[in-house]
């Protein structure tokens, strides 16, 4: 028991530590996952939202400094209760997710580990029965060093990690796990190999037969029946294939221009989801961002989910000597953790990426 008490003690400590650290890396992207959660589609919790970048923060420090408790052994009934107790949460949640298919990413390791919703519900099955054996096994989590020396480590984890979050915060996430990192190529995230998997999916034909309600599975034919149709419903039941980048679109009056766009040899993108809720106060630097690019030969357009409206006042507002493309509000979410947030490319390939606290940082 001892020795089972031990791994599970390192096990479950290096890996609250790492699940922790990579969404405390990117805390805006937990909290884009957050409030999908929250939505009306899934919790049903929108009263919630406003706050769930405080949620986010809470949750990842607490993660990691739970981790770094359970690993010095310190306040040791509070530490293994606590571990229980977010474990059953997030059990909760990953079970309501892949039994409702409600969210298809938990994001649990953030952008560095995607697992699919039972692959996350099993993941927390996992630390479940580790957490029960360190409970049933507490008088083998002895304390590590001195009360003293505990205490600073703990007290230094909590200021490493608000440090730490204020950082990628104002700036950008120290790690990029995304497939918009600065050296990779948007044309070649989106090929699909000739190779490449297919999905495969299973149709329930519903007819009605002489007043019987009949289920016919195929794999896509529509069955020769003698009956009435009155329904079909599908599942993949393997999943196919999906390029890194595979909803990634670049449209002005429904036509998309990011084939010719991504052949530009100096294009600068300025990228806002949403310019509603976008930082008002860094749009008059990002116009003079904007002449400079194009006094060195850049081609610069702006992208947002807003409406054509919302854009054309805000290019007035600010005077900005662009216009606005459309792309998808999940894609821009994705490009860039920064509202807005600047992109330069070469015939595709990323070669910056600045949050608007940094425009200086930019190179022509």
């Amino acid at each position: 028991m001892k020795y089972l008490v031990g791994f599970s003690r390192i096990f479950v400590g290096f890996l609250f530590i790492f699940s922790g650290f990579v969404k405390l890396n990117d805390p805006v992207g937990f909290t884009f996952k957050l409030e999908e959660y929250f939505s009306e589609a899934v919790l049903n919790l929108t009263f919630l939202t406003p706050y769930a970048l405080g949620f986010a923060l809470f949750v990842v420090i607490f993660e990691i400094l739970l981790g770094v408790l359970l690993l010095l052994g310190f306040r040791k009934k509070f530490t293994l209760w606590s571990l229980f107790l977010m474990i059953v949460f997030f059990g909760f949640l990953t079970f309501y997710s892949a039994y409702f298919n409600k969210v298809t990413d938990c994001g649990c390791f953030g952008d560095a580990v995607n697992l699919t919703p039972w692959g996350s519900f099993t993941k927390d099955m996992v630390l479940l029965v580790f957490i029960i054996i360190l409970i049933l096994g507490k008088r083998f989590v002895q304390p590590l060093f001195g009360s003293n020396f505990r205490r600073g480590v703990t007290v230094l984890t909590l200021v490493g990690c608000a440090l730490f979050a204020n950082h990628v915060l104002r700036h950008l996430p120290v790690i990029d796990f995304r497939p918009y990192k600065i050296g990779y190529n948007i044309k070649e995230g989106m090929v699909m190999p000739e190779d490449a998997q297919e999905a495969v999916f299973e149709y329930a034909w519903k007819f009605n037969v002489d007043g019987t309600e009949k289920v016919i599975v195929t794999h896509g034919d529509y069955p020769s029946v003698d009956g009435e149709f009155i329904d079909v419903e599908t599942t993949e039941i393997v999943k196919g294939y999906e390029p890194p980048i595979h909803d990634f679109t670049i449209e002005q009056n429904g036509e998309d221009f990011a084939p010719a766009l991504l052949e530009e040899p100096k294009l600068m993108m300025i990228v806002s989801y949403d310019l509603s809720k976008s930082d008002g106060d860094a749009f008059p630097k990002l116009a003079e961002t904007i002449v400079k690019a194009k006094e060195k030969g850049y081609k610069v357009i702006g992208m947002s989910a807003s409406s054509p409206e919302k854009s054309a006042e805000w290019v007035k507002k600010y005077n900005l000597d662009t216009s606005f493309y459309f792309t998808d509000e999940t894609a821009l979410k994705t490009i860039v953790r920064s509202n807005p947030g600047v992109l330069t490319l070469e015939k595709g390939t990323i070669t910056q990426k600045v949050h608007y606290n940094d425009l200086e940082d930019l190179r022509f």
